[in-house]
């Protein structure tokens, strides 16, 4: 089988099996130094969610205090509701937070 016939189009290397004992150094170095940038990029991407995510919970905790300031519960008719449901939904099985699903 010939180099082309390994490949598969569309799909890059990292995400095909790899004879890395094939492969030149300076092949290897490659895929390595492809492989980091991609890390890094992810990470970034991370860290930008993350970022994201702090700001509106901090945005949520300061309109809860608002409320409470207010006299108002801290806790809704609606996130009594949603909560049954989520408690509801793992009890049959259904897990609404497996990351791997969609």
């Amino acid at each position: 089988m010939g180099e082309e016939e390994k490949k598969t189009p569309g799909v890059p290397p990292h995400e095909v099996y790899i004879d890395y004992s094939s492969k030149s150094d300076d092949e290897l170095r490659n895929i390595l130094e492809d492989l980091l940038k991609e890390e890094s990029k992810v990470s970034y991407q991370r860290r930008v969610l993350h970022g994201k995510i702090d700001i509106l919970r901090a945005e949520l905790v300061r309109r809860k205090k608002s409320s409470l300031k207010e006299g108002k519960s801290i806790i809704s008719d609606e996130d009594i509701g949603r909560l049954s449901e989520i408690l509801a939904g793992e009890a049959l099985g259904i897990h609404r937070n497996d990351p791997t699903s969609d």
